[in-house]
C-alpha cells in the first residue's frame, strides 16, 4: 500500500509540475517534503574577447524540508584557468508562503535568499553570484500552471563582494543590480497521462534580465530549451542562451547548457 501511494504521488508530482521545471530560472513551486534532488548543471559559454568556451561544472543538491520550504546547495567549478578549477560554492533557502488550487490550474508564491563565496577573478560588470561572483540575492517568485502551460517569474536584488582571499570587487563597477526573469513552459507530450512511466517533452523560452542599480546598464537574454523528464525522476535540459541587448561588459554572454536532475522522493519512509 506504501509503494502504491508513493507512486500516486509521483504520478500527481509529474502532471502538475513537470512543466514549471525551468532551466535557469526557479519556480515558486519547491522540491516535495522530504525529497531530494541532484542537480549536475554543466554549461559552455563562447569567450567574446578570446578563443574558445568557458566551462562551467555546477553541481546541486536540494533538499524539500516540508511542502514550504527547501535548500539547496551548489558547488562551483570551471575552466577559466584552462584546467578545472574548484571556484566556490553557495547556498538557497526558499520560502512558499501562497498556494492557491483549482481543477486545472494553481497559483504559487515564493520568497528566497541565497549566498554564494567564490575565489576567481572579476572580469565583467555583470553580477552573478551563481559561479563568478561572492555576494548575496533575495528575491521574490510568482509561477501560474494553467493546464500545460506554465509562467513564471521573478524580481530580485543582487550584491557582490569582494572574492577573497586575492579579488577585491572593482572601484570601477557598480557592486549591486537588480535582476527581473520571465519564463514560459509547455508540456508538449504525452497528449494524456496514462502512466507515471511515460515519458515527458516540454518546451520552453526564458528572458533573463538584469540591470545596474547605480549606472542603469542592463542585458536582457533569451533561453530556448527542450526539456525531457523520465519515469517521473530523471531530466535531462538541452538549452542555448543569446544576448538580445546589452549596455555591460559580459566576457562570455552567449552558449550551452546540457542539464541531468535526478529525484529521489520520500526517503524518510
Amino acid at each position: 500500500m506504501r509503494k502504491v501511494i508513493i507512486l500516486l504521488m509521483v504520478f500527481a508530482f509529474q502532471k502538475n509540475y513537470s512543466q514549471e521545471l525551468f532551466v535557469v530560472t526557479d519556480p515558486a513551486s519547491n522540491v516535495p517534503a522530504n525529497s531530494l534532488a541532484i542537480n549536475i548543471m554543466q554549461s559552455a559559454f563562447k569567450e567574446k574577447f578570446e578563443s574558445g568556451y568557458n566551462y562551467h561544472f555546477m553541481p546541486e543538491v536540494t533538499y524539500g524540508i516540508n511542502k514550504n520550504l527547501m535548500i539547496r546547495g551548489s558547488a562551483f567549478i570551471s575552466t577559466r584557468s584552462d584546467a578545472l578549477y574548484a571556484e566556490g560554492g553557495g547556498f538557497m533557502l526558499k520560502y512558499r508562503f501562497l498556494s492557491e488550487d483549482d481543477l486545472n490550474s494553481h497559483f504559487r508564491m515564493a520568497a528566497y535568499g541565497r549566498y554564494s563565496f567564490n575565489r576567481a577573478d572579476i572580469h565583467q560588470e555583470q553580477i552573478e553570484i551563481l559561479g563568478h561572483n561572492t555576494g548575496f540575492e533575495t528575491g521574490i517568485i510568482a509561477t501560474k500552471l494553467i493546464h500545460k502551460l506554465a509562467i513564471s517569474s521573478s524580481l530580485s536584488f543582487e550584491k557582490a563582494l569582494d572574492n577573497k582571499p586575492n579579488y577585491t570587487f572593482p572601484s570601477t563597477f557598480s557592486n549591486n543590480a537588480t535582476n527581473y526573469t520571465l519564463s514560459f513552459g509547455k508540456l508538449m507530450y504525452p497528449k494524456k497521462y496514462t502512466s507515471f512511466k511515460q515519458t515527458n517533452i516540454n518546451l520552453m523560452v526564458e528572458f533573463v534580465g538584469q540591470t545596474i542599480n547605480e549606472n542603469g546598464k542592463s542585458y536582457v537574454d533569451v533561453v530556448p530549451a527542450i526539456q525531457f523528464i523520465f519515469n517521473s525522476q530523471a531530466r535531462l535540459d538541452l538549452a542555448y542562451r543569446q544576448e538580445l541587448i546589452s549596455s555591460m561588459l559580459r566576457s562570455a554572454p552567449d552558449g550551452f547548457y546540457f542539464n541531468l536532475y535526478y529525484t529521489f522522493f520520500d526517503l524518510k519512509n
